[in-house]
Formats: structure tokens, C-alpha cells, sequence
């Protein structure tokens, strides 16, 4: 059995020796951890701190100097052959290759995000014939238009 497949297994016992159904997970770590969990060990300083510096790239944002429109400085690139590592590349610096791969790899993201969402609505609504299902539609283009128009609009109104 994996350790994630442990996890989930004592997330239920949990759930079952407390009775509580929404699931606070630091209230499920203390309690493993008073049952004789093994606890992890903690991370290097080194892989801390560049976490800490792959999250603050990772929210940076600047404006469009034409259109006021914020962006993201810093991107994800995919290190070709190596799972889960990247290297962060400043949009001002960035090749096409590297800003494409980094626009994949968001956008697949999403898509993994979208067919999760889809699963979990096709199954909450079988759970539950009695209501209507939920249902939303995945093609996010026209959101992300209004949003843009919106944002516009909420700029123009701050100026």
C-alpha cells in the first residue's frame, strides 16, 4: 500500500473516530501524530528558502505598460527529462521555447483541474438524482473575456 493510500486510509479513521465531516488536516496530523505516526522529516534550509523564492516568483506581477493589464514575471519552465524540477525564466527574458513550454504546462494543469471537476460533479450528481445536477461548462473563453472586460472596466473606474 503507498504512503498515500496509508494517508487516505487514515484520514477515514479519523473521520470515524471524531465524527467530524468537514476535516481540518492539521487536527488529522496531530491526532496521527499522538497514534505513532512517523513523522516526516523536515526539508533542508537550502530546499525551504528556494521554495520560499519559487513562491514569491511565482506571484510577482507587474503591468502592461500600453494596456495596464498585470502580468506574471516570472514563469514555470519544465526542465526537459527531470519530474516535478523547473527553473523560473523573467517573461523579459524569456525565449518563445521557454515562455510555449511554460503556457503548456499552466494549461494542462487546467485541463487536469477541469476533467477532475467534471468527475466529481458526474459523481455528486449521481449521489444526489433528486436534485438538479451541476453542471458547468468547461469552455472557460468566455469567462476569462468577461473577466478582461471587467478588469478594464475596474481600472477605468480607479483612474
Amino acid at each position: 500500500m503507498s504512503r498515500n493510500q496509508k494517508m487516505q486510509r487514515f484520514i477515514r479513521h479519523y473521520q470515524d473516530a471524531t465524527g467530524e465531516r468537514e476535516i481540518d488536516m492539521r487536527k488529522v496530523a496531530n491526532f496521527a501524530k499522538s497514534m505513532g505516526w512517523d513523522m516526516p522529516k523536515p526539508k533542508s534550509e537550502i530546499d525551504l528558502l528556494a521554495k520560499q523564492f519559487a513562491d514569491a516568483a511565482r506571484v510577482e506581477t507587474e503591468y502592461d505598460s500600453e494596456t495596464g493589464h498585470p502580468y506574471r514575471v516570472y514563469h514555470a519552465v519544465p526542465v526537459s527529462g527531470q519530474l516535478n524540477l523547473f527553473h523560473y525564466v523573467n517573461i523579459e527574458d524569456a525565449t518563445r521555447n521557454q515562455m510555449l513550454k511554460s503556457c503548456v504546462n499552466r494549461r494542462e494543469q487546467m485541463v487536469s483541474e477541469g476533467l477532475q471537476l467534471s468527475f466529481d460533479m458526474e459523481h455528486w450528481s449521481k449521489l444526489n438524482p433528486e436534485v438538479d445536477p451541476i453542471d458547468l461548462p468547461m469552455d472557460l473563453s468566455l469567462d476569462v473575456e468577461i473577466r478582461k472586460a471587467s478588469y478594464d472596466d475596474d481600472q477605468d473606474k480607479a483612474a
